[in-house]
């Protein structure tokens, strides 16, 4: 199946109002690339006011909480994203599931709050060095992709974002081989749960991808797009990227 190329940003904490104009920036190249759909996942201090200047780039939060309202203080419902600005979000990014604690449980349950509120949803999943090591990685995180898959997951909202734990942030990406095996172990979990929705939802790789590797990554039959940290902090970092997806 031809899946639309997909290229997200996740600032993570990083940026103030100061970056708004790479927002802004990357949003024009966007548009220059309409073959490809970018988004920023940003703080949600930004939301609002970078939805009012990312042109075609559509702008994500980086994480929701699974209940609507209540007693919990510094968490931010999926409906108060969507006011502030935000068209998706991602949930169950592994440094909240390591920093967090959060669980498989807590994953779906955020998926499900966002698709309730009308977010779009990228879905992390992802193994540890020590996994890797073992030999078990690929079964490992397709248990945790079904483990974390929600109720009703389907392509026109869901996809998911293959993190290699000991990869982001370090430069390191596993073989091409090893990239390919995994995305398509994750495509064939996926089938046994939702059918032949599998085909259609994108599967991101969400480890070091820049503007050097992105084009050999993205050239991977089941690698949908990227899910991109550092590399999305600038214009100038993030549009190779996309011009690779194109």
């Amino acid at each position: 199946m031809d899946r639309r190329k997909l290229v997200v940003g996740n600032w993570k904490m990083n940026g103030l109002a100061a970056q708004l104009g790479e927002v802004e920036a990357i949003g024009a190249f966007a548009a220059a690339h309409p073959s490809v759909d970018v988004g920023l996942c940003l703080p949600a201090t930004l939301i609002a006011q970078a939805s009012a200047v990312s042109g075609a780039a559509f702008i994500g939060a980086q994480d929701c909480h699974m209940k609507d309202s209540g007693a919990h203080t510094g968490c931010l419902s999926a409906a108060m994203l969507t006011e502030a600005g935000a068209t998706s979000t991602i949930v169950g990014h592994s440094e909240r599931r390591e920093d967090q604690g959060e669980s498989d449980a807590d994953v779906a349950a955020k998926a499900l709050a966002a698709r309730a509120a009308g977010l779009k949803v990228i879905l992390c999943v992802g193994e540890s060095l020590a996994v890797r090591d073992a030999g078990d990685a690929e079964a490992v995180v397709s248990r945790q992709l079904l483990a974390s898959l929600p109720d009703g997951a389907a392509a026109d909202w869901l996809a998911i974002a293959y993190e290699p734990i000991w990869a982001i942030g370090t430069g390191r990406i596993p073989t091409m081989d090893a990239v390919a095996a995994m995305h398509a172990a994750l495509r064939a979990a996926l089938a046994t749960r939702i059918g032949t929705q599998a085909d259609g939802m994108r599967i991101l790789y969400g480890g070091s991808m820049n503007g050097d590797n992105a084009a050999e990554l993205m050239a991977i039959a089941d690698v949908d797009g990227g899910l991109v940290g550092g590399a999305s902090l600038t214009a100038a970092k993030f549009a190779p990227v996309i011009e690779a997806a194109g």
